[in-house]
């Protein structure tokens, strides 16, 4: 009988008979417990892969969207000289001062006086170097500055979608020239664009904004968690703690579970046969929008709330009960203040993925140019992936980035909502 070393163990090859099988000194014990901790390594060691190739992919989508979007965030602007006076536009600063300012404005002739500053300054090409936008960008000058109209002024004014592109990334030839030699000149600079946050849609893609479809969205979501929060909350609180254990309930509960499985275009198509063909509301307005929404996002609500509801110890409610308080006392004081938190970080996870959806938009109209921001619920309105939806099917080159940008603003207020329902998960919570 020879003694051998394993894992720093002495072991007998020749085992007595009286010793048990599982005795964890034999041989084959010990090759057992070498292959369970050879498992746990590569066990390890897959699911560290895993963990690093999401994050590689979360970097990679992070990366390419920052790298394409904040170019969308720059605008390319070239100087124009602008001799007001000799325009001959007939504008005095006190007609831009008025209550009929903006009609004054609206009615003159700009863009003349634009093509005719940039053939002066460039020659005869200088208007293409300009956007359809830098009319309306000479418009916002003489409105802030109406002393304008009496001086020669240095307008910035928007260059045109080509040298915006070469300015900011890569061009053609004769557009890269052209901006190398503005930009030796001091005529040509890149700069952050506030009118991105502030603008809505245009066909000039130096001209875009975003706020038109952000405020629709603020306004959809709105118009859903006014309707899908109480209704759902009121719902789970209802099947979990008063409606009986009967085939109806069970028929609920397996139609409410199905509902949040349905493909979201269903309820499109729903929202487009109920509230715009039988109640005859606005089409492509927030309220329709934030309906259809609400009926996709209140099973949601309904499945975590009774998750939330279930989870209060029984104990909670039986001390209630025991101390004299009515079951709607206890509901309401007790119960449902410890669930809260859990209903709200769902509520508000529902309500993310509603933000993203686009499918259900499309089918009650939420696609229409949208040149005026929303003023009320009922006005024409789109949505962030509706408007990202939108400029992704341009031609223009100048849209790709601003599509990138537009999905930069819809990941910020994505992560704001999350981080709005860890504050609550944390600020509520209480543990046992």
């Amino acid at each position: 009988m020879s003694d051998t070393i394993v894992a720093g163990v002495p072991v007998t090859s020749a085992q007595p008979a009286n010793r048990a099988p599982t005795d964890w000194r034999t041989t084959s014990m010990q090759h057992r417990i070498r292959r369970r901790y050879a498992a746990e390594r590569r066990f390890r060691l897959i699911g560290l892969l895993a963990v690093a190739m999401s994050v590689g992919f979360l970097v990679f989508l992070l990366a390419t969207m920052v790298g394409n979007g904040a170019r969308g965030f720059t605008r390319t602007e070239i100087a124009l000289p602008i001799d007001f006076p000799a325009s001959g536009l007939g504008l005095t600063p006190q007609r831009l001062t008025g209550p009929g300012a903006d009609l004054v404005l609206a009615g003159a002739d700009i863009d003349s006086v634009v093509d005719q500053a940039a053939t002066v300054a460039f020659g005869a090409g200088g208007t293409a170097y300009f956007s359809d936008g830098a009319a309306a960008a000479a418009r916002s000058a003489l409105k802030a500055d109406p002393g304008l109209v009496r001086r020669k002024a240095l307008l910035w004014l928007p260059a045109a979608t080509g040298l915006d592109v070469a300015a900011k990334a890569n061009g053609t030839p004769t557009d890269e020239a052209t901006v190398a030699r503005l930009r030796q000149g001091g005529r040509l600079v890149t700069r952050f664009n506030s009118g991105f946050l502030t603008m809505a849609d245009s066909t000039d893609p130096t001209i875009v904004g975003i706020w038109g479809a952000l405020k629709g969205s603020l306004l959809t979501m709105a118009v859903t968690l006014l309707i899908a929060f109480p209704v759902g909350v009121l719902s789970a609180l209802y099947l979990e703690e008063y409606a009986p254990r009967n085939r109806w309930t069970d028929l609920i509960e397996v139609s409410i579970n199905n509902l949040a499985a349905v493909p979201s275009i269903i309820f499109g198509l729903l929202g487009l046969a109920v509230f715009l063909n039988i109640f005859h509301l606005p089409r492509s307005a927030a309220i329709v929008g934030g309906l259809t929404l609400a009926l996709m996002t209140m099973p949601v609500i309904v499945i975590v709330g009774r998750n939330a509801i279930k989870a209060v110890p029984p104990s909670i409610r039986d001390a209630a009960l025991a101390l004299g308080a009515s079951p709607v006392q206890v509901v309401f004081d007790h119960v449902l203040p410890l669930a809260l938190p859990g209903i709200l970080t769902g509520t508000i996870i529902g309500m993310a993925r509603a933000l993203g959806e686009t499918a259900p938009l499309l089918m009650i109209g939420m696609r229409a140019f949208i040149v005026t921001p929303p003023d009320r619920l009922t006005d024409p309105a789109t949505v962030l992936p509706v408007q990202i939806f939108l400029w992704s099917d341009e031609i223009s080159q100048g849209f790709v980035e601003k599509t990138s940008a537009a999905i930069i603003v819809l990941l910020v207020f994505l992560l704001a909502m999350n981080g709005i329902a860890i504050y609550f998960r944390n600020r509520f919570e209480t543990r046992w």
